[in-house]
């Protein structure tokens, strides 16, 4: 399975190779922001037909920071999302709880791909629960567990609406009350720290494919040398349509297979109506 995504690395470079190279970024820092608030109501009065009340509000932010001092480029990308749902009288519940930041350093040395160093770092902003249980258990915390990759490689970054980058990689897995994520089941000692080596690819796109129509995707692979044949895969889409400067639905689907986390895919849909608004 390894070759077939070092494949699909080498074609995205040669497909993408004759690509307009990105203008868009000019010398010194180039920020920019994006926050939003989705929301979703629904109340009952007298309502023969049956039905509960609900309300579900998501909190979004992108952000991202961006320095280039030719040949060196620094990208830093934040995203961070927190939402929450009630259903008629019972209490509560998180739909959205992440941080993820992203960082990746690249030099230009001409060649089509440059070599980079990159770190992201991953978690929950708040209490995550199981709400399979009745009552509901905590699960997770800030960076309990946290995810930190370093990676190091090449990458493709000459078109504005898409890169890709493959590289070896280091990752480490910090828990303290929810051990369960970094644990070692074959020792008897508890471990609430894991580091694990391997490869890393992750390949980001962008496109309009209307005037008011974009589509953002990112995939991101890791594996790890003793388990080649087992990936972790998170794939994130999200489909916008732009109603006006302040209003967007956004349908957002992504995907996760991390087996130290389940043995199954896990998947997620968002069809959301909400404001943003472009901070700068």
């Amino acid at each position: 399975m390894k070759y077939i995504f070092i494949l699909l690395f080498l074609t995205f470079i040669s497909v993408n190779s004759v690509a307009q190279t990105d203008t868009t970024l000019h010398p010194g820092w180039n920020p920019s922001g994006v926050a939003g608030l989705n929301l979703s109501q629904i109340s009952f009065t007298n309502w023969s037909q049956g039905g509960e009340n609900s309300i579900a509000w998501t909190f979004f932010s992108n952000f991202g920071f961006h320095y280039l001092a030719k040949p060196w480029q620094l990208k830093n990308d934040l995203k961070l999302a927190y939402g929450r749902t009630k259903l008629g009288n019972a209490d509560y519940r998180t739909n959205d709880n992440e941080l993820y930041l992203v960082s990746v350093l690249s030099y230009s040395i001409g060649w089509v791909v440059d070599p980079y160093f990159s770190n992201s770092v991953r978690t929950s902003v708040a209490p995550g629960l199981d709400y399979s249980t009745t009552p509901a258990v905590q699960i997770a915390a800030f960076f309990d567990p946290g995810y930190v990759i370093q990676s190091l490689g090449f990458i493709y970054n000459k078109d504005k609406n898409f890169n890709t980058r493959l590289g070896l990689a280091l990752q480490e897995i910090f828990t303290n009350k929810y051990p369960q994520y970094s644990d070692d089941p074959a020792t008897q000692k508890i471990e609430k720290f894991k580091l694990e080596t391997g490869l890393e690819s992750v390949t980001g796109a962008n496109y309009a494919l209307q005037n008011n129509l974009l589509l953002s995707s990112q995939l991101t692979l890791f594996t790890r040398f003793k388990a080649l044949d087992v990936w972790d895969v998170r794939w994130d889409n999200t489909i916008t349509v732009v109603v006006n400067k302040y209003i967007n639905v956004n349908l957002n689907a992504l995907l996760i297979y991390q087996k130290s986390q389940s043995p199954k895919t896990q998947f997620k849909e968002a069809l959301q109506v909400g404001l943003s608004y472009t901070l700068f």
